[in-house]
Protein backbone atom coordinates (compact mmCIF):
# COMPACT_ATOMS: atom_id res chain seq x y z
CA UNK A 1 0.00 0.00 0.00
CA UNK A 2 1.28 3.49 -0.73
CA UNK A 3 1.87 6.07 1.95
CA UNK A 4 -1.53 7.06 3.18
CA UNK A 5 -2.28 10.55 1.96
CA UNK A 6 -5.69 9.61 0.63
CA UNK A 7 -7.19 6.23 0.02
CA UNK A 8 -10.53 5.82 -1.68
CA UNK A 9 -12.55 2.80 -0.76
CA UNK A 10 -15.29 1.72 -3.11
CA UNK A 11 -18.22 -0.39 -2.04
CA UNK A 12 -17.45 -4.01 -2.93
CA UNK A 13 -21.06 -4.71 -3.76
CA UNK A 14 -22.88 -1.54 -4.69
CA UNK A 15 -25.78 -0.78 -2.39
CA UNK A 16 -29.20 -0.32 -3.96
CA UNK A 17 -29.96 2.62 -1.64
CA UNK A 18 -27.81 5.23 0.07
CA UNK A 19 -25.61 3.72 2.72
CA UNK A 20 -25.61 5.43 6.13
CA UNK A 21 -22.57 3.66 7.60
CA UNK A 22 -19.26 2.35 6.27
CA UNK A 23 -19.83 -1.06 7.89
CA UNK A 24 -19.28 -3.76 5.26
CA UNK A 25 -16.81 -4.84 2.58
CA UNK A 26 -14.85 -2.19 0.67
CA UNK A 27 -12.37 -2.40 -2.19
CA UNK A 28 -9.24 -0.31 -1.55
CA UNK A 29 -8.19 1.63 -4.64
CA UNK A 30 -4.59 2.85 -4.84
CA UNK A 31 -4.70 6.66 -4.98
CA UNK A 32 -1.67 6.78 -7.32
CA UNK A 33 -2.24 3.91 -9.79
CA UNK A 34 -6.04 3.69 -9.53
CA UNK A 35 -5.77 -0.10 -9.24
CA UNK A 36 -7.54 -2.23 -6.63
CA UNK A 37 -5.15 -3.15 -3.78
CA UNK A 38 -7.21 -5.05 -1.21
CA UNK A 39 -10.59 -5.83 0.31
CA UNK A 40 -11.23 -4.25 3.72
CA UNK A 41 -13.99 -5.37 6.10
CA UNK A 42 -15.22 -2.56 8.32
CA UNK A 43 -17.09 -3.50 11.48
CA UNK A 44 -18.56 -1.50 14.35
CA UNK A 45 -18.32 -2.26 18.06
CA UNK A 46 -19.45 0.06 20.86
CA UNK A 47 -19.81 2.93 18.37
CA UNK A 48 -16.25 2.64 16.99
CA UNK A 49 -15.29 1.39 13.54
CA UNK A 50 -12.39 -0.93 12.80
CA UNK A 51 -11.16 -2.33 9.52
CA UNK A 52 -9.41 -5.61 8.74
CA UNK A 53 -7.72 -6.50 5.45
CA UNK A 54 -9.54 -9.57 4.14
CA UNK A 55 -7.79 -10.06 0.80
CA UNK A 56 -4.83 -8.55 -1.04
CA UNK A 57 -4.67 -8.16 -4.82
CA UNK A 58 -1.11 -9.04 -5.81
CA UNK A 59 0.80 -8.12 -8.96
CA UNK A 60 3.11 -10.65 -10.63
CA UNK A 61 6.41 -10.62 -8.77
CA UNK A 62 4.88 -9.31 -5.51
CA UNK A 63 5.48 -11.17 -2.27
CA UNK A 64 2.60 -13.69 -2.19
CA UNK A 65 2.09 -13.50 1.60
CA UNK A 66 3.56 -10.21 2.84
CA UNK A 67 4.07 -9.57 6.55
CA UNK A 68 4.07 -6.29 8.44
CA UNK A 69 7.82 -6.28 8.95
CA UNK A 70 8.02 -2.53 9.61
CA UNK A 71 5.28 -2.57 12.27
CA UNK A 72 6.47 -1.76 15.79
CA UNK A 73 3.44 -2.89 17.82
CA UNK A 74 1.72 -6.27 18.29
CA UNK A 75 1.20 -6.46 14.49
CA UNK A 76 4.96 -6.81 13.85
CA UNK A 77 5.70 -9.73 11.51
CA UNK A 78 1.99 -10.58 11.24
CA UNK A 79 0.57 -11.43 7.78
CA UNK A 80 -0.86 -8.32 6.12
CA UNK A 81 -3.90 -10.30 4.97
CA UNK A 82 -6.03 -10.49 8.11
CA UNK A 83 -4.40 -7.46 9.72
CA UNK A 84 -6.52 -4.80 11.44
CA UNK A 85 -5.33 -1.51 9.94
CA UNK A 86 -8.17 0.85 10.89
CA UNK A 87 -9.27 1.43 14.50
CA UNK A 88 -11.24 3.81 16.68
CA UNK A 89 -13.17 5.84 14.11
CA UNK A 90 -16.25 7.47 15.66
CA UNK A 91 -19.10 9.23 13.90
CA UNK A 92 -19.18 13.04 14.12
CA UNK A 93 -22.74 13.87 15.24
CA UNK A 94 -25.19 12.65 12.57
CA UNK A 95 -22.85 13.46 9.68
CA UNK A 96 -21.29 11.11 7.15
CA UNK A 97 -17.87 11.72 8.74
CA UNK A 98 -16.02 9.44 11.16
CA UNK A 99 -12.89 10.73 12.89
CA UNK A 100 -10.53 10.33 15.86
CA UNK A 101 -9.29 6.96 14.62
CA UNK A 102 -5.97 5.52 13.52
CA UNK A 103 -4.86 3.81 10.34
CA UNK A 104 -1.76 1.69 9.81
CA UNK A 105 0.31 1.70 6.61
CA UNK A 106 1.59 -1.91 6.60
CA UNK A 107 4.45 -1.08 4.21
CA UNK A 108 6.03 1.62 6.38
CA UNK A 109 4.68 0.52 9.76
CA UNK A 110 3.55 4.10 10.37
CA UNK A 111 0.35 4.77 12.25
CA UNK A 112 -1.57 7.88 11.25
CA UNK A 113 -4.56 9.64 12.73
CA UNK A 114 -7.50 9.02 10.43
CA UNK A 115 -10.75 10.43 9.21
CA UNK A 116 -13.30 8.80 6.90
CA UNK A 117 -16.10 10.36 4.88
CA UNK A 118 -18.91 8.58 3.02
CA UNK A 119 -19.49 10.16 -0.40
CA UNK A 120 -21.39 9.45 -3.61
CA UNK A 121 -24.57 8.47 -1.78
CA UNK A 122 -22.70 6.05 0.48
CA UNK A 123 -21.02 4.17 -2.39
CA UNK A 124 -17.55 5.58 -1.73
CA UNK A 125 -15.58 6.01 1.45
CA UNK A 126 -12.65 8.41 1.47
CA UNK A 127 -10.17 7.62 4.21
CA UNK A 128 -7.48 10.13 5.08
CA UNK A 129 -4.39 9.37 7.15
CA UNK A 130 -2.55 12.36 8.58
CA UNK A 131 -0.10 13.69 11.18
CA UNK A 132 -1.22 16.64 13.29
CA UNK A 133 -4.32 18.14 11.69
CA UNK A 134 -6.36 16.65 8.81
CA UNK A 135 -5.51 19.50 6.41
CA UNK A 136 -1.83 18.47 6.52
CA UNK A 137 -2.48 14.79 5.66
Amino acid sequence: MPALSMVTLLAFSGPAIAQETPVGLWKIIDDVSGKPRAILRITESAGALSGKLEKLFREPGDEPNPRCIACTDARKDQPVAGLTILTGLRRENQSMVWSSGEILDPESGRIYKSKATLTDGGRKLEVRGYFGVPMLG
